[in-house]
């Protein structure tokens, strides 16, 4: 089964090539799209309004894309992280968020991360593979909470920069009227900054973006996020100030604190100067300790001086509060480098 195609993750476009191909009618496609991502059914044989030869043809060449969870944890501050197997042997792992009327998915666009940062436990796990954009929607479609959700993130293990393609893929069926219909300013898309493919994702999508920034200082960053040495943070930012910022589409920058790495007034200086001209918002997220790292996150006192010294310099900035910490699903955290026997 795990190596035919599945029908879950392609384009209506894509769906008319294959029932030509398969002697259907090419209006079918926009049936299979809507039983897929409107209906949420991916079992040919239960596609009604189609022929049922064409269903067994159908059901006969497509591997089924839904997989359950395999595990789930849940947080004092009830959070939760659902651990899937993916094909390959391999494991990711996606963070329910609840927050009063807010409920928001963090997912996954790839097993494991190849960025290398080393204040994040995905970083060291490496790259196992990229998700199809079928194992990233399922991660949606199969979490017991979907109908709650009011808001995706793409936070998660990975860097989906790196997995442009298919992370495309899964915003168009996110967003598009075929599809799930959801406005895009449900959706957030982090990234390092992966400069070839930033232009891409901007021209391409309408979602949010926030940018990992960790270190305004060039040579400081590139000991943190070997990113840097590729695509500095200084060409993410030029590339930000050509587009608008100032309607519905909003720009944020991540930033984990870490006390006396990069939480200096020099620190506050250099960021007001890679900032300007960018209408955005700063998160500040402390620090999730992880086995044998040397860095650690300042005081609640620390961490507020820092705040609203930016603040004062005319940059929007909050403090994120951690969720999920207890069960390793806080910024930082996701791993599945035991269970994938690395």
């Amino acid at each position: 089964m795990a190596d035919r195609e599945t029908l879950y993750g392609k384009t209506p476009e894509e769906l008319a090539a294959l029932c030509g191909g398969l002697g259907m009618p090419r209006f079918a496609a926009r049936q299979i799209a809507r039983w897929l991502y409107v209906r949420h059914t991916e079992d040919p044989l239960l596609m009604t309004d189609i022929a049922a030869a064409h269903r067994q043809r159908l059901a006969e060449r497509f591997a089924p894309a839904f997989s359950a969870p395999e595990r789930v944890t849940e947080s004092a501050d009830g959070t939760k992280k659902y651990l899937f197997r993916i094909a390959g042997g391999h494991f990711i792992e996606s963070a329910y968020i609840p927050d009063g009327e807010r409920a928001t998915l963090c997912v996954s666009s790839q097993a494991g991360c190849r960025m290398g940062c080393k204040f994040c436990a995905t970083g060291r796990q490496g790259l196992q593979r990229s998700l199809t954009a079928a194992e990233i929607l399922n991660q949606i479609v199969s979490l017991p909470e979907r109908d709650r959700l009011t808001n995706v993130v793409f936070m998660g293990m990975g860097e989906p920069l790196d997995n442009t393609d298919e992370v495309l893929r899964a915003l168009e069926i996110l967003t598009a009227e075929w599809g799930f219909g959801w406005s895009p300013t449900r959706i957030t898309l982090s990234t390092a900054g992966v400069v070839p493919e930033l232009r891409r994702l901007l021209d391409a999508t309408k979602v949010h973006l926030a940018v990992s920034l960790h270190n305004p200082v060039s040579e400081e960053r590139a000991e943190i996020m070997p990113v840097e040495r590729a695509w500095p943070i200084a060409e993410v930012a030029a590339i930000l100030r050509e587009y608008d910022f100032t309607h519905q589409r909003r720009v944020s920058f991540e930033y984990i604190v870490m006390s006396g790495l990069n939480d200096s007034p020099r620190h506050i200086r250099e960021l007001t100067r890679l900032l300007n001209g960018i209408k955005c918002r700063i998160n500040l997220i402390r620090f999730h300790k992880i086995t044998d790292s040397p860095y650690f996150s300042p005081d609640n006192a620390a961490m507020v001086r820092f705040r609203d010294a930016l603040t004062a310099r005319g940059i929007q900035t909050t403090i994120r509060t951690s969720r999920g910490e207890d069960i390793q699903a806080a910024c930082g955290l996701l791993s599945t480098r035991l269970r994938s026997g690395l």
